[in-house]
């Protein structure tokens, strides 16, 4: 056999091996196990009862009103701590405010429960809450209100808050017939992150 047919040979040897190789199907063992995974998130579910806290009329300058409320976690996450955002409308009735703000006149002292009113946690007024850093707001509740433990699934916490309009010994005649309009919201906010089992 001629050089030429044995290299023709050899190349068109080589090419059918690696068609085979590249093409072909090899046989073996094998055995699959599937893992079926599930990542379900949690819930924080804040409820506050009652949705109204105060609703007063006729009030003076040295007149005091206590309220309780109850914020309960009806989700499935623990809350670490709340945030509380204040805003309010000043409706000056007779257009005689010069600019001064009923809100700094209304006197808000956080109670721990009804039967310590002489011992707020936390006072403060309401234009000053208005104004509040979000992150004192949050240690009021979770250090004084709540504790470090928060407030667990399905727990309430009852609570209390004085409004004060405070007789401050000088004329208040401006703010007779005005209304204040609160809106407080009320923000759950979840503990952190931790590895679990």
């Amino acid at each position: 056999m001629s050089i030429k047919k044995k290299l023709g040979m050899g190349v068109a040897s080589a090419a059918l091996g690696i068609a085979l190789v590249g093409g072909g199907t090899f046989a073996y063992f094998s055995d699959t196990e599937t893992s079926a995974n599930t990542f379900a998130a949690g819930t924080l579910d804040l409820t506050l009862n009652p949705q109204e806290i105060i609703n007063v009329s006729k009030i003076k300058p040295g007149d005091s009103m206590l309220r309780t409320f109850k914020l309960k976690n009806d989700g499935s996450l623990d809350i670490k701590t709340v945030g509380l955002e204040t805003s309010y409308e000043v409706t000056d009735t007779k257009g005689d405010n010069a600019g001064e703000d009923f809100g700094e006149h209304i006197r808000v002292n956080f109670l721990t429960n009804v039967n310590q009113l002489s011992t707020p946690i936390h006072t403060t007024t309401l234009a000053a809450l208005k104004n509040e850093n979000p992150d004192v707001i949050k240690q009021l509740f979770i250090d004084k209100l709540f504790g470090n433990g928060g407030l667990k699934p399905g727990q309430t916490h009852n609570l209390a808050v004085q409004f004060e309009f405070v007789d401050n010994d000088h004329d208040q005649n401006k703010f007779q017939g005005d209304e204040l309009e609160l809106t407080w919201d009320f923000t759950a906010y979840q503990m952190d992150g931790s590895p679990l089992k």
